[in-house]
């Protein structure tokens, strides 16, 4: 028997270590250029803001292909020079099978397995769809009192919740209610929160999760691109669980950094000038290409696909103004 995070973490680990993700489902990064061209133009004046720190490290959480960087860093090439120069990349991802792809897109990276073995200097931090594949604890309402989730045998089994719990779980909630806790995503918002709070620095955030914590199981589960029991043969899905911004943010404000959000993607991306840049790129291509590009622009900022689930955040050292994306 084994608690759910701890079964979650250890599935994913497998899961990414030898299965191809990107059989399973499709990024934002692979869906269109423009989006790793956006980030990437977002964290050049995001490091404005913060000061200009020479250098500073741009870090990507969870880089998959490498396809975000290599179209960021084509972006930060091209508009901005001095940024280019004073950044060192560096990639957190402890597969070594997805390192060996990044490796041909992306030369000079440094690799690390954790956040927490990146040098602690001024960073900027990009992760797309990061967070949702954090392991997750699970509480059921029984009777009066919490059950936590464990897995055996490809079942939940429950066991009375231990004290005190790893957040304060809502009273009065009715009977079989589920509420969820990201602790590793709680850590991970208070780690770059202590960072960005020492030295200048900003983190953004997208994902998919809604923008009020709300109670409810979330946890889900890809195997060759379908729905699957997300309890059974671990390590050839992928398991993920909606994030929960709004306790993010909590966790990183309790650490003294700024919080900018949680937006929702469409927003933040329109704002950045997503549909601007894609015009740009579809004149004088085939119609078919341009409605192509067009198609892959609305999958992701339209309210009924990808832009009102999915999320923007973004985490800045307490004195940076509003970064871009985040006005109003």
């Amino acid at each position: 028997m084994e608690r759910l995070d701890r079964f979650m973490a250890r599935a994913n680990a497998a899961y990414y270590a030898h299965q191809d993700p990107f059989r399973d489902f499709t990024t934002s990064p692979e869906i269109s250029q423009v989006f790793g061209e956006i980030l990437g133009l977002w964290a050049a004046v995001t490091w404005e803001l913060i000061g200009r720190p020479d250098p500073v490290l741009l870090v990507e959480l969870g880089p998959g292909r490498g396809t975000l960087m290599a179209d960021a860093l084509r972006a930060i090439g091209g508009v901005a020079p001095g940024f280019r120069a004073a950044l060192h990349l560096h990639l957190v991802e402890s597969s070594s099978r997805l390192r060996a792809i990044q490796a041909e897109r992306l030369p000079g990276v440094i690799w690390h397995s954790t956040l927490e073995a990146v040098p602690h200097e001024s960073v900027l931090v990009l992760a797309n769809e990061f967070l949702d594949a954090l392991p997750i604890r699970q509480f059921v309402r029984r009777r009066g009192g919490w059950m936590e989730r464990f897995v055996a045998d490809g079942q939940f089994v429950e066991i009375e919740a231990g004290l005190p719990p790893p957040a304060p779980l809502p009273q009065g909630e009715g009977e079989g209610v589920v509420v969820e806790c990201g602790e590793a995503g709680l850590a991970l918002a208070s780690s770059l929160a202590a960072r960005v709070v020492a030295r200048p620095g900003a983190a953004l955030f997208l994902d998919y999760g809604p923008e009020v914590s709300a109670p409810g199981d979330s946890l889900q589960a890809l195997r060759d691109g379908r729905p699957a029991d997300p309890l059974t043969m671990p390590g050839t899905a992928d398991l993920t669980a909606h994030v929960d911004f709004a306790a993010l943010a909590r966790a990183a404000m309790g650490a003294g950094a700024a919080v900018s959000g949680p937006v929702a993607q469409g927003l933040f991306l329109a704002r950045l000038g997503l549909f601007q840049r894609i015009n740009r790129l579809a004149t004088g291509k085939s119609p078919g290409h341009a409605a192509a590009l067009v198609e892959a622009g609305r999958r992701l900022a339209e309210p009924n696909r990808m832009g009102r689930l999915f999320k923007a955040l973004a985490i800045t050292s307490p004195a940076v103004p509003t970064p871009p994306g985040f006005e109003g």
